[in-house]
Formats: C-alpha cells, structure tokens, sequence
C-alpha cells in the first residue's frame, strides 16, 4: 500500500498483527498490536508499532509511529549493501552480506519487509536465534547503525576512497568525491 506524505510516496508492509489482553477486575480487555515497516524504496526505512482497540487504528498509530523513526542507508549501485553486515537485539541475531546483480533478496519474514520497502534488490540475509518479528526488526536496524560506507571509512583513516581499495560503484556518495 502506498502513503503519500508531503510530496513523497511511502510503502507500508505489515509483519505482525497480535491480539493482546490486558486482564482487569471484570475479565480480558482485548486489543491489537500491530508491527509496520514504511520505506520511500531509495534508501530510507522505518519501523513502528501501534495499539488500538481495532486494527486499522492500530496500522495508522504504527505507521505515524514508523514514518517518525526513519533512517538513511547508503546502498552500493542502489540494489545492495557495500559490506558484510551483523546486528543483534535481545535474543535475535541477522547477518547480511552484500549479493551480486540478480541474486534478488534472500531473507525471510520480517527482514524481507525492510530490504523491500528501502528498495533494497540484491541482499542475503540470514536470522539467529529468535524468530519473534520486533526483534529481528531491531536486530537489522542495529546493524544498519553500524553501516559505514566506503566514503566514510576513508575519511577516518584520513585517505581517498580510491586508497582502500573497494570496487567502484556508482552511487550518489561516491560520484560526489
């Protein structure tokens, strides 16, 4: 489904619906919870998660909530990672490694939802330990935090991109050099 927000356009993916209960003096009250991933399909990501009374209430509260939380991720020739990736959250562990043209994602569930909305078309990607969907989600973004571009690494080490060595790509950071 696409969002248009401020001239741009967003793609929302749905992980995870749950039904939860929060057990007062009368009985249950019931509620959803729901886990959304919103990306412009160039680079940007985010995820959020929402609680209502009914569903679509829920969706709208994770989806403001994602649109809030977004984040930037330099991709090599727009279709993957430039480098070996690892993230962890709690007990869930995601590797990612970058992929050669065609390959398309390899990744399940909540992964495959991230890599898809930031336009992401050549990754694999692996999941450790847990399998629960917010974890996983914040595994990947953990390991998007860690992400160092050529560029960047270049300029802590205090050389030029051409210095380290990395193939040549065609991405807007490099071309700007």
């Amino acid at each position: 489904m696409a969002i248009e927000r401020d001239n741009k356009t967003y793609v929302d993916k749905l992980v995870a619906t749950r039904r939860v209960a929060k057990v007062v003096k009368g009985g249950r009250r019931f509620s959803f919870s729901t886990l959304i991933v919103v990306g412009d399909e160039q680079g940007k990501v985010g995820f959020g998660s929402g609680k209502a009374q009914e569903v679509p209430e829920a969706v709208k509260k994770a989806t403001d909530s994602a649109k809030k939380t977004m984040v930037k991720v330099a991709m090599k020739d727009n279709r993957t990672i430039h480098h070996h990736m690892e993230g962890r959250f709690g007990g869930a562990k995601v590797i990612m490694r970058p992929a050669p043209s065609g390959t398309g994602i390899i990744a399940g569930g909540p992964m495959r939802a991230v890599f898809e909305a930031m336009g992401m078309k050549d990754i694999v990607a692996k999941s450790l330990g847990s399998n629960n969907p917010y974890n996983m989600i914040r595994a990947t973004f953990d390991a998007f935090s860690k992400f160092e571009t050529p560029r960047m690494v270049a300029s802590k080490r205090g050389k030029k991109v051409s210095d380290l060595g990395f193939a040549k790509s065609n991405t807007a950071e490099e071309a700007a050099e």
